[in-house]
């Protein structure tokens, strides 16, 4: 349902979104977000390669404990 509400988006509903974010939060605050939300997408994307690692029975990297 979610994916058939942001298809029938057109741009210009697009950008009254884009205005109505940048007014609640300002031009300084929008860089802010958008890096501590591309840092919790990286650290999701991490947490899910370690996950498919251990499932898999791969090592990891940094382990040097090998003797």
């Amino acid at each position: 349902m979610m994916t058939a509400f942001l298809g029938n988006m057109r741009g210009w509903e697009w950008i009254i979104i884009l205005v109505v974010i940048l007014l609640l939060f300002g031009g300084k605050k929008i860089p802010e977000l958008m890096r501590a939300m591309g840092k919790g997408v990286k650290s999701f994307k991490s947490g899910l390669n370690d996950a498919v690692d251990d499932v898999e029975g791969k090592p990891k990297e940094g382990n040097n404990d090998e003797k």
